[in-house]
């Protein structure tokens, strides 16, 4: 099992929608390297979910319920969706300034490469993130 950190903004669709909905399929990542990373999701793993705009905070985890496949609303035949199954929100959000400030940080890719949407996630940095999973 793997773990990842999805970036999604509010405006457009927060986390609270993924509550609300149980399930959704993500889509909309173009960028070759978060694609990638979107390929290698499989159904099971673990998620934690980052809203951008205004909050830019991880405010929730959710699972990978359904692994890659074609975007069936796209015309590039590149792009894949998962989709996800909401899991809950944190008891605090993790700000970016936050993870950004602890040292442990340094080298994890929502600092090093803020503009990527799908980020793996270590076990440890998970751990440090979601205290108590």
């Amino acid at each position: 099992m793997k773990r990842w950190l999805v970036k999604t903004d509010p405006d457009t669709y927060a986390f609270a929608d993924l509550v609300r909905e149980k399930k959704a399929r993500w889509d909309g990542v173009a960028n070759p390297l978060a694609l990638k990373h979107l390929r290698a999701m499989a159904e099971s793993d673990e998620v934690l979910v980052y809203e951008t705009g205004d909050v830019k905070a991880i405010v929730g985890t959710a699972v990978v319920a359904r692994g890659p496949y074609p975007d069936p609303g796209g015309k590039d035949p590149r792009f894949v969706v998962v989709d996800l199954r909401a899991g809950t929100a944190l008891a605090r959000p993790v700000t970016l300034a936050e993870v950004r400030g602890d040292p442990f940080f340094k080298d994890f890719s929502l600092v090093r490469m803020g503009r990527l949407s799908v980020i793996p996630v270590s076990e440890e940095q998970w751990k440090r993130l979601v205290p108590g999973a």
